[in-house]
C-alpha cells in the first residue's frame, strides 16, 4: 500500500513545467551606502545617495536629495538633513527633510523636526518640536500673488 501511495504524490524536476521559480523583485540595484554596526563615525558624513546607519555617528549628516535610514542599532548624535528620514533606532538632534519623517515603532527622536511630512508609529518617541511646511511651493506661489496684484494696481 505504501508504493502506490508514493506513486500518486506528484513529482517535480528541473523538466517539470509547472515547478515554481523565483521571481526576482529588484529591477535594479538600488545605490545605498551603509555603516555597519561596529562603525563610529566623528564628523559631518554627506553623500549623494541614500545612507543606512546602523553604527554611530556624531556630527552631522547631509543627504540633501536621498534618504536616511536610521536602523535598529543605529545611534546618531547629529543634525540631518535628507529628503527623507526614517528612525528605526536612536536620533538625537535636529531633522530637516523636504519629504517626510517617518518614525517607526523601535524608534526614539529627541530634537526638532521640519519637515513637509511626518509619520510617527504607536510605541515610538518623539521628544522636540514638530513644524510641517507642506507644499513649500504652494506657499511660495501664495507670496506672489499679492505683489502682483498691487503691481496691477499701481502699488509698489
Amino acid at each position: 500500500m505504501l508504493q502506490s501511495n508514493d506513486a500518486m504524490k506528484p513529482s517535480f524536476t528541473p523538466s517539470t513545467p509547472n515547478q515554481i521559480t523565483p521571481v526576482k523583485t529588484m529591477t535594479s540595484p538600488i545605490e545605498q551606502a551603509t555603516i555597519g554596526r561596529t562603525v563610529v563615525i566623528k564628523g559631518e558624513v554627506s553623500g549623494n545617495e541614500s545612507l543606512y546607519i546602523d553604527g554611530r555617528v556624531e556630527g552631522s549628516v547631509t543627504f540633501k536629495d536621498h534618504r536616511v535610514t536610521v536602523g535598529r542599532n543605529g545611534v546618531v548624535q547629529a543634525n540631518i538633513s535628507a529628503r527623507e528620514v526614517v528612525i528605526m533606532g536612536k536620533v538625537t538632534g535636529n531633522v530637516e527633510c523636504s519629504d517626510r519623517v517617518d518614525i517607526r515603532s523601535e524608534g526614539t527622536l529627541t530634537g526638532d523636526v521640519v519637515s513637509a511630512r511626518i509619520s510617527v508609529e504607536d510605541g515610538a518617541m518623539l521628544r522636540g518640536s514638530v513644524q510641517l511646511n507642506p507644499g513649500e511651493q504652494k506657499q511660495d506661489k501664495s507670496h506672489d500673488a499679492p505683489k502682483a496684484m498691487g503691481a496691477a494696481a499701481g502699488k509698489n
